[in-house]
């Protein structure tokens, strides 16, 4: 059932990629898209691709400071770990490489998985937050359209309920404990403590930061990664003349441009984000004026500086490592069983005894 439910997932994906690609390319030309392509100025996609590497690292600094109260673990472990977990979201579904960062760094310290994940979880909600910061100050000086608003508000309720919900938990570890028991009394002994084990060592890695300098860090770190990822636009923006044809295009674009798309990193899509991305960036250069073959061209490009490179450098790493790809997506599989609690086996182990 499990398995079905992932297969689920992934045909939905495909087939809201399918339909974002359709909708993205309905109406273009492809003459003009071709000639936006080689009027393209790629000399400014080389500081955007260092600039991409330079947000991943302050984002494997940031991750360290999540994990010090836990263990010590070294920014160059962080770093590799995140650029492979990164590389194989391009091409695994459901965000397995978020699972893969998980197991590298447990396997290179001695952090269980699911408390390196909570700490993924704690970060994932930090972006979000970033983001809705950007949106709120982008909101002041242009005018969104109602579905981007509704979207940032939803997200706003959802990742502050569960952050309040995690933080409740963790402050009443015992209460929390003795309610899971209450909620799994009817499954076999050794199933529910399995399951109260790996939710227990969730919690453990959701704790405050170790030192007070370090909230202030992690503030500053979480805004210089989304500069830097603001900055590739607007290094996109000139690569394709737009800052000098677009009078509509002000400072503000990238902004709009980091909003929209992120949005697509929510929507369940196929690996890489691919579909889902290129509409939504599309969508956001025809609020300044842009032509739809021109911003297709535009999404293309930019969609290939942020993953490319990331894919090609992850490959190197997963190859000096020894591994390959396929035990890559069968160890995320394993990890993301073992953190998910989908433990059918144990249970169906312990019903035959």
């Amino acid at each position: 059932m499990g398995k079905g439910l992932k297969d689920w997932k992934v045909i939905a994906g495909l087939c809201i990629a399918a339909a974002c690609l359709f909708f993205a390319f309905k109406d273009v030309d492809m003459a003009r898209m071709w000639a936006a392509f080689k009027d393209a100025r790629y000399i400014y996609f080389i500081p955007a691709v260092a600039i991409l590497f330079l947000s991943h690292f302050l984002r494997a600094w940031r991750w360290q400071l999540l994990l010090a109260p836990i263990a010590h673990v070294s920014r160059n472990t962080l770093f590799t770990s995140l650029l492979i977990g990164y590389m194989a979201n391009t091409f695994l579904p459901a965000h397995l490489g978020e699972f893969i960062r998980a197991y590298l760094v447990g396997k290179k310290s001695p952090v269980h998985g699911s408390a390196v994940f909570a700490t993924i979880v704690i970060e994932r909600i930090i972006d979000v937050f970033t983001l809705l910061i950007l949106m709120a100050v982008t909101i002041i000086v242009f005018p969104f359209p109602a579905w981007v608003r509704k979207s940032g508000y939803i997200s706003f309720a959802f990742i502050g309920l569960l952050l309040i919900i995690l933080v409740l938990m963790k402050k009443h570890r015992a209460r929390t404990a003795a309610i899971l028991n209450g909620v799994l009394k009817p499954l076999p002994a050794a199933f529910r403590r399995k399951i109260n084990e790996l939710f227990l060592s969730f919690l453990d890695g959701v704790v405050g930061l170790q030192k007070g300098w370090h909230y202030l860090a992690v503030t500053l770190l979480s805004l210089l990664i989304w500069a830097c990822y603001a900055y590739i636009f607007q290094l996109g923006l000139s690569a394709f003349h737009f800052i000098e044809t677009y009078s509509e295009i002000t400072w503000v674009t990238p902004l709009v441009l980091l909003v929209i798309t992120t949005i697509a990193v929510l929507v369940p899509s196929s690996p890489g984000y691919i579909g889902t991305y290129h509409w939504l960036c599309q969508i956001s250069l025809g609020l300044f004026g842009v032509p739809e073959s021109d911003a297709l061209s535009f999404a293309f490009a930019v969609h290939a500086v942020n993953f490319v490179p990331i894919l090609v450098v992850g490959l190197i790493l997963v190859a000096v490592m020894g591994m390959n790809l396929k035990k890559i997506q069968n160890e995320a599989q394993k990890e993301a069983v073992e953190i998910e609690g989908e433990f059918t086996s144990s249970e169906s182990a312990n019903s035959l005894k």
